[in-house]
């Protein structure tokens, strides 16, 4: 009926049904608060680096030149200086590229989780994937590199872990390792370092020196990556298995650039299919790989 023809209702009714409703999501609130809780315990994070590098996390007790407060700077440890260092996701989830500019955290990316949560990394040198766009990603998965863009006087990678909310975990725990507002832990990263399931390969090392990951998409028991060499013009295609390892199952990789024949390694492997290797400079490239039954297929692309 018309909004003016409504009866009006008492306004005892009213105030009833408002206390009601407020004793209603004033019973809920601690139970959200509960659920955002075990949320946040939900996802482990490990080191941002490769298996066996040891950096200095640093959570400084806040300042005008470090923000938000209970944000890590990974930094030097000892001899190993962290400059160039590939970063790579802490965590499994979809990563979002983005680029500041000369402010704030220059390069960055966020990784959203399966939990809700967020993880930050920026002042990168590099990125994966171009500003705007996005990508699946693995626990270990490589997103960039270590740099200084942005608000930043020295190399280092800045870290975050928020809530799904977007608030602060000030209080980030890494490889099991708890790391508060005014702490400084040196912890060595077992991302990517096997055990548990892992397997002990990584894209870049099975295509070798001078590649970089530039896409990947997920298969079931595994990955399967697109990685370039801006030194050479050649693409690589490598898929690694997470389930069966040390066991031989079937695995494939293939490559294939515009207007040529494709290239495909297929056969019953422990860890990975691949390195398939083109010469693909300015070309289009459709790429792909299997893990037993679980498919993928790119259509042509990465035309640079």
């Amino acid at each position: 009926m018309p909004e003016t023809s409504r009866p009006a209702w008492p306004k005892t009714l009213k105030f009833a049904i408002v206390a009601l409703s407020a004793a209603f999501v004033a019973t809920l609130a601690p139970q959200a608060a509960s659920a955002q809780n075990a949320g946040a315990l939900a996802v482990s994070h490990k080191s941002p680096f490769n298996c066996g590098k040891t950096f200095n996390a640093n959570n400084w007790t806040g300042s005008p030149n470090h923000n938000p407060l209970g944000s890590i700077d990974w930094q030097n440890y000892g001899s190993d200086a962290i400059n160039g260092e590939p970063v790579r996701a802490t965590a499994a989830g979809t990563a979002y590229f983005y680029n500041a500019g000369n402010t704030s955290y220059g390069r960055w990316v966020e990784i959203r989780h399966s939990d809700g949560s967020r993880t930050r990394y920026a002042h990168l040198a590099t990125q994966v994937k171009a500003a705007g766009s996005s990508m699946s990603v693995s626990q270990g998965t490589q997103i960039g590199t270590v740099g200084s863009t942005g608000g930043s006087n020295a190399p280092h990678l800045h870290y975050e872990q928020r809530t799904s909310g977007g608030g602060m975990d000030t209080s980030p725990t890494v490889e099991g390792t708890t790391v508060s507002v005014g702490q400084k832990k040196a912890l060595k990263s077992t991302n990517g370092c096997g055990g548990s399931g892992g397997n002990p390969n990584t894209a870049e090392e099975v295509c070798g020196s001078g590649y970089a990951v530039i896409d990947s998409a997920a298969l079931t028991g595994g990955r399967t990556y697109l990685l370039y060499n801006s030194g050479n013009g050649y693409n690589c295609v490598a898929t690694l298995k997470t389930t069966n390892l040390n066991s031989s199952s079937a695995a494939s990789a293939f490559l294939e650039p515009k207007g040529e024949n494709r290239t495909t390694d297929s056969g019953s492997y422990q860890y990975y299919a691949g390195p398939v290797k083109r010469d693909a400079a300015g070309q289009c490239v459709k790429w792909g790989g299997s893990i037993g039954s679980s498919t993928y297929t790119s259509g042509f692309e990465h035309c640079g």
